[in-house]
């Protein structure tokens, strides 16, 4: 009966933390929306703060420096979560009712350290603001890692001898890959590059076809042999990010055919908003469960009272995630004006996606040579 009552105890256990993540990113998704409201809604209330009259840029600057501080509140609590948690093994440690349970006294928490930072003169928040562009280049670079190791662990699982039933469906996925990102550089040249005067994004688009070929290639080589599933998803993947890094231009773009000045409130700048900021609660949901990735010894085998993730990185990474936020509201420029319902908009934020599309595809060409490197330079070393 103890056995028992231990075992469903551990398996509830592991329940409250697998429902924990979810509240998190719950209250991740809220920080957001209190972030936008902030900055499109707010500066009058701000403008009555007398530390913030002066704020560089004058009544303009309110909003900006309103996201930077609600990301910094976000960014103490979650980094606070971290320290208190990080560690954790055992579903029947402290760090475990800490991190699952108490939600009372977290909310309570929360709310201190999201009105705390209201309180900082501008200088702490700008100096804030610096520290969150390195952050949120952080959390840039860990969700690109996981979705190269999601993508290369899909097409193992896919393209294995003993997932023979999966073959039609990877040759499904990647034919439907391709066929996309072709046809996302097509529409990509029609919109965004009509004339030869177009000479940026004609070299943004003409390269991301440069590395999709790359990427193919190395794939298919005999030394790789990594076959067309994987190559296909990260082509499509970078393809999207020279999309988005495009339409991330500012709105005065000429070459940009297909971008209207939006009104402040037309609908589909309504709708990508809400995209854009599901998409950051999605992306850091999903990546703060990923530690196993940055694992240097790996073990797929876990007992039924060890934890279902680890809570430290979980948290490390909404810390970090908070700071990405703030980044998207302002651009990736501390002194930048956005308008009302527009998110990661302006050429740093270009610039940033552009650079994320680069290294996806040199981590990707990476990970499939590094092993023949490994081996040509073992090989040489024993002649």
């Amino acid at each position: 009966m103890g056995y028992l009552r231990w075992c469903c105890e551990g398996k509830s256990r592991g329940a409250r933390a697998e429902v924990a993540r979810y509240l998190y990113s719950i209250v991740f998704l809220i920080t957001n929306v209190v972030a936008w409201l902030v900055r499109d809604y707010s500066h009058n209330v701000l403008a009555k703060l007398h530390y913030l009259k002066g704020c560089q840029g004058g009544h303009d600057c309110l909003g900006t420096e309103g996201v930077l501080r609600v990301s910094m509140g976000c960014f103490i609590f979650h980094f606070f979560m971290c320290i208190t948690t990080v560690g954790a093994k055992k579903l029947q440690c402290y760090r475990d009712s800490w991190h699952s349970g108490l939600w009372p006294v977290k909310l309570l928490l929360w709310i201190s350290f999201m009105i705390i930072p209201f309180l900082f003169p501008p200088t702490v928040i700008q100096l804030y603001g610096e520290a969150a562009r390195f952050g949120a280049g952080i959390f840039l670079l860990i969700q690109l890692f996981c979705v190269v190791k999601f993508i290369t662990w899909w097409n193992d699982h896919w393209m294995s001898d003993d997932a023979g039933h999966c073959r039609a469906a990877a040759i499904m996925v990647s034919t439907t890959a391709y066929s996309a990102s072709v046809c996302g550089i097509i529409l990509m040249y029609i919109w965004y590059a009509p004339k030869a005067s177009c000479s940026l994004n004609i070299f943004f688009v003409t390269w991301t076809l440069i590395l999709l070929q790359i990427m193919t290639g190395i794939s298919l080589h005999s030394k790789a042999n990594a076959g067309l599933l994987a190559s296909g998803l990260m082509g499509l993947y970078i393809v999207f990010l020279c999309w988005s890094a495009i339409r991330s231009e500012p709105i005065t773009e000429k070459c940009n055919v297909r971008k209207e000045v939006p009104s402040k409130g037309d609908w589909m700048t309504i709708v990508s908003f809400v995209i854009a900021v599901f998409a950051i609660v999605m992306a850091a949901f999903s990546t703060g469960i990923r530690s196993r990735y940055f694992q240097f010894r790996k073990s797929d085998f876990l007992s039924d009272d060890d934890v279902p993730y680890d809570y430290g990185f979980f948290h490390f990474v909404f810390s970090m995630g908070s700071m990405y936020l703030a980044m998207l509201f302002v651009g990736w420029n501390l002194h930048q004006t956005m308008e009302k319902w527009s998110i990661d908009v302006g050429w740093a934020s270009t610039w940033v996606k552009i650079v994320n599309e680069w290294l996806a595809a040199s981590l990707y060409i990476w990970m499939q040579i590094s092993p023949f490197l490994y081996n040509y330079g073992s090989s040489e070393s024993i002649v």
